[in-house]
């Protein structure tokens, strides 16, 4: 009998690294780690995360651009502490700060911003989608770095 948890794994990848970028206050992380310990491929696992999550932050910046007051703070819980404290990093940083759109807490606030302040799309996307890989590919090889070291 299939195991149940591995039959869709990737579909799943995909969705929970979405959601965690936008609605839902989780992380893709522990299922990007169960995924390559159960033996998944490395390159697949890091690049359907990184689509997942980079649609997730792109929601974000099409609620920032088009989106109104009652969706940023209702749907995506976004406080106007966290969106202000994205504005200054993004005042301050530039689009640059897109490269820390991975971060929790101001992550999601970012890409926000980014569409308030009608950042262009393309640089959005080069931007987060670069910040979001090195996360990925820097927790991939920790993991099966570490995986190594207690075989």
């Amino acid at each position: 009998m299939p195991d149940i948890a591995f039959e869709h794994t990737y579909v799943a990848l995909l969705i929970v690294s979405f959601l965690a970028a936008t609605l839902l206050p989780l992380g893709s992380e522990w299922l990007l780690v169960a995924l390559l310990l159960g033996g998944k491929s490395p390159f697949l696992v890091v690049v359907i995360a990184t689509i997942g999550n980079t649609l997730g932050g792109a929601t974000n910046y099409l609620l920032g651009r088009w989106g109104s007051t009652w969706l940023i703070r209702k749907v995506l819980r976004i406080t106007p502490e966290q969106q202000h404290r994205a504005e200054s990093w993004f005042t301050r940083y530039g689009s640059l700060s897109l490269l820390l759109s991975w971060l929790p807490v101001v992550g999601d606030p970012l890409c926000l911003v980014a569409g308030t302040l009608r950042t262009s799309l393309s640089r959005f996307f080069i931007l987060v989608t670069t910040g979001k890989a090195l996360r990925y590919i820097s927790l991939t090889w920790l993991t099966l770095r570490g995986s190594e070291l207690l075989l």
